[in-house]
């Protein structure tokens, strides 16, 4: 049976999957796999309506070897950042229950 951070592991890797085989390299994001992948999956970047260069901004940032694409390694290197955001936003709130086994 999978504890639920197995399970958010592989939803991870299977949600990266999900847009990187899209066109191209299918281990990697290009521009177009990212933004869909944002916008789809953490509508929260959507939700100010992210402008071209924003989002330039953030695939530049993303892209630590400049291949103009975003690998796996890169990609997890981003949703740390974000989980630390969301950790320290939500540092001060009541917990939620843990799911139960």
């Amino acid at each position: 049976m999978s504890t639920p951070l197995e399970k958010a592991l592989a939803t991870i890797v299977l949600t990266f999957h999900k847009y990187s085989g899209k066109e191209g390299d299918k281990f990697k994001l290009n521009k177009a796999e990212l933004k869909e992948l944002l916008t789809k999956e953490l509508p929260v970047f959507n939700s100010k309506r992210m402008d071209a260069a924003e989002f330039q901004k953030i695939m530049t940032n993303l892209d630590h070897n400049q291949d103009h694409e975003v690998d796996f390694q890169e990609f997890c290197c981003f949703l740390s950042c974000v989980s630390m955001g969301f950790e320290e936003f939500f540092r001060g709130c009541p917990k939620p229950p843990l799911p139960q086994k």
